[in-house]
């Protein structure tokens, strides 16, 4: 394709059928492709410089005037070039595909991107009509090669190129004065049959051997299961983002498959619910890993259907009333990430609990009957951290919009963060019980009735239809998936655990300090009350016999009893005692009598005598 190497110029020989080859083509193509970018990029220029005329004066105006005729021309120019190059395509296509070289879908796939480029000439020409003509074709062709697409990725290319010339074809019409130029469906169905055979050779037959040819490709390979939403699908338009959700969708099945894996490999149980528990708590590691992948492929997809509504919001762009665009897909995949997210916590706090579940049972098998179980310290704590990241998920879930558009689901959500916040004030509470803060168990168990009280309030009319549960009363799917089951029996499961709950630390608070709050015990000890303070000034107070008439005295020590002394020696120690007592006591001398006289003798029954 080149003309030599160095400055001589040798030209080109001609190509034939013979000697033609793969990459001929693709050069043509980007011969095509950077002309028409070369055009669009003069338009552009163009424009700009009119729409700086018109603030310019005199001469400047002229100037810009005169660029800007001269970029039109050039823009022209260049896009009868990059036409040129895709009709040369075009013809070598057609060849190889008359010998059976070149696929029907190939062959589709050059005549349309021909008629785009065509049509968009004529439209930037103003000939309307030939524009509307060539545009309608195209899109025509788009949608059989979007409905014969072996992949996903194919066909959401397909549709990627006819939403966008799908304004031009409105434009068009408009321009035209054509009934119900809005709908674009309507125009291209109108138009396309009329012209399709005359701009394009032999069009039904390609077109028929287009479709015998998907027929015979595999179909699940690469091909994208359809999202439901609410019954209706999601349009997913944008090849970048079918990819990451083939990942999704590959990771979803393992992890389906390896729960089909482990429930068969269960031992089997008389108690279904148990079973379930203590299963989920045993493969949990294996459950956690492909939840993992999940995760990391929805928050791929996230973040391509956020870089997507950003894109749509600074080029301007706005969706069709009634119409689910990028916005709405990205709503629903960050629900879909939230609801995984809430499945892997609930998983993991079940594994926790199956410790907790397993120390019971010893208890119960070893004939203890207390409630209290000696478990890890650190079990409770964690189990209230899951359970606030499940809060968290829920919470971001309950704001989207697709939630909040929807009564039931929005009732859904709201009665799991009710019930939620009403489980972790229970696992709170345990975390207090250790460090003997009875007081703030007892409050967090009345919070988390309140939260109950709240979630039957909301779970009750929702017996028969829950969204979140995919199912109502006949089977059928409503919104949403199902990531967090939840029935009144469970609702009334854990209220009877929270009464006995409650009823044990009543009883374990009044046997630890007989229901006083532990700081007032504490300065009970070392604090005496008034009457004390004042009478210590006059009498000696016997602090060790108060305590033993209140029953508070500490256990008296072992004290070692000496052996009896003769009775003759001790009485005669006591009657020399009685002698010496006799001799040294001396008289007690009489008050001399004084008399005193004025205000002195007059308040001295009330400051005392001396």
């Amino acid at each position: 394709m080149t003309y030599g190497r160095g400055r001589e110029f040798k030209k080109l020989p001609p190509i034939s059928l013979d000697t033609i080859k793969e990459g001929h083509l693709q050069l043509l193509l980007f011969e095509a492709e950077r002309a028409w970018a070369h055009a669009q990029e003069m338009h552009q220029l163009s424009l700009k410089l009119a729409n700086d005329a018109k603030s310019l004066k005199d001469a400047a105006a002229a100037q810009a005037d005169k660029e800007s005729n001269a970029n039109r021309k050039h823009a022209t120019r260049r896009m009868r070039r990059a036409i040129h190059w895709a009709t040369q395509l075009l013809s070598h296509c057609q060849a190889l595909y008359a010998q059976s070289r070149l696929s029907a879908e190939d062959l589709t796939q050059i005549t349309t991107y021909t008629l785009i480029l065509n049509g968009r000439f004529l439209r930037q020409r103003y000939e309307f009509d030939d524009a509307l003509v060539q545009l309608s074709v195209a899109r025509d062709l788009l949608d059989a090669l979007a409905a014969a697409a072996a992949t996903s990725r194919a066909q959401a290319l397909a549709i990627a190129f006819a939403d966008e010339i799908g304004p031009e074809i409105r434009y068009a019409a408009h321009e035209l004065r054509r009934d119900k130029a809005y709908d674009v469906d309507a125009v291209v169905a109108d138009v396309a049959p009329k012209h399709r055979n005359a701009l394009m050779q032999d069009c039904d037959a390609v077109l028929a051997r287009l479709k015998k040819e998907s027929g015979t490709a595999g179909q699940n390979k690469g091909k994208l299961k359809e999202l439901l939403w609410e019954g209706e699908p999601v349009p997913v338009r944008n090849p970048e983002l079918v990819d990451v959700l083939l990942k999704v969708q590959e990771a979803q099945e393992r992890l389906v498959d390896s729960d089909k894996v482990e429930d068969k490999g269960e031992p089997s149980s008389d108690d279904k619910s148990k079973k379930g528990k203590l299963g989920k708590g045993a493969r949990s590691k294996r459950g956690v890993a492909s939840y993992d992948a999940i995760l990391l492929a929805l928050s791929e997809a996230e973040d391509v259907a956020r870089r997507l509504v950003e894109a749509q919001k600074l080029n301007g762009t706005t969706a069709v009333a009634g119409t689910r665009d990028n916005q709405f897909v990205h709503a629903y995949i960050l629900y879909q990430l939230l609801s995984r997210r809430v499945q892997r916590d609930l998983l993991l706090t079940s594994a926790l609990l199956h410790q907790l579940h397993a120390a019971q049972k010893t208890q119960r098998d070893a004939g203890n009957a207390s409630r209290r179980v000696h478990v890890d310290a650190r079990l409770y704590p964690a189990i209230v951290k899951l359970l606030d990241t499940v809060l968290q998920s829920l919470e971001q879930m309950r704001t989207l919009s697709i939630v909040d558009d929807s009564p039931d689901l929005a009732a859904a959500v709201d009665a799991r963060l009710s019930f939620t916040k009403g489980r972790r004030c229970v696992y709170l509470a345990w975390c207090y019980v250790p460090a003997k803060k009875y007081a703030e168990a007892l409050s967090l168990t009345q919070h988390a009735s309140i939260h109950l009280r709240e979630c039957r309030a909301m779970l009750a009319p929702m017996a028969d239809v829950d969204a979140i549960n995919n199912t109502d009363g006949d089977g059928n799917e409503e919104s949403g998936s199902p990531f967090y089951p939840l029935a009144l029996a469970d609702l009334d499961k854990l209220e009877e655990e929270l009464a006995l709950d409650a009823t044990g630390f009543k009883a374990d608070w009044f046997a630890h300090n007989g229901g006083a709050l532990d700081a007032e015990a504490g300065k009970a000890a070392h604090k005496k009350p008034l009457f004390f303070d004042i009478a210590v000034n006059y009498i000696s107070l016997d602090m060790d016999r108060l305590q033993e008439r209140a029953g508070k005295a500490p256990a008296p020590a072992a004290v070692p009893v000496a052996a009896p002394a003769p009775q003759v020696a001790e009485k005669k120690t006591q009657v020399q005692k009685a002698k010496v007592e006799e001799v040294e006591r001396a008289a007690t001398p009489e008050p001399t009598p004084q008399a005193r006289g004025g205000l002195g003798s007059l308040l001295g029954g009330w400051w005392g005598r001396r």
